[in-house]
């Protein structure tokens, strides 16, 4: 390993990157602005917007199994998100 290579960032694998966002992210208020279904009519992915500091953002993410369960992922419903300070984009639905 060569002197550069321990000061270069480590990329996080998403499971690491959902954890530190859920654990420090600050929070917001999205609005769900669509959903994909999977065969059975359960919603398996959100597609969400929010907003920082004026500055509109949208994403999505696959639901968890947990998530799924619930039925507070329909169109035009609040939702709680949290983001990355730095970078608003790197968010995660709780």
């Amino acid at each position: 390993m060569g002197l550069l290579d321990r000061f270069r960032r480590k990329k996080d694998d998403e499971s690491s990157r959902i954890a530190r966002l859920l654990a420090g992210g600050r929070i917001v208020e999205g609005r769900v602005i669509d959903v994909l279904e999977d065969a059975e009519g359960r919603i398996i992915q959100v597609f969400y917007r929010f907003s920082v500091a004026g500055v509109d953002y949208e994403s999505s993410q696959l639901l968890t199994a947990e998530q799924q369960l619930t039925n507070q992922y329909v169109p035009g419903a609040r939702i709680t998100i949290r983001y990355e300070q730095r970078r608003p984009a790197n968010c995660v639905v709780v």
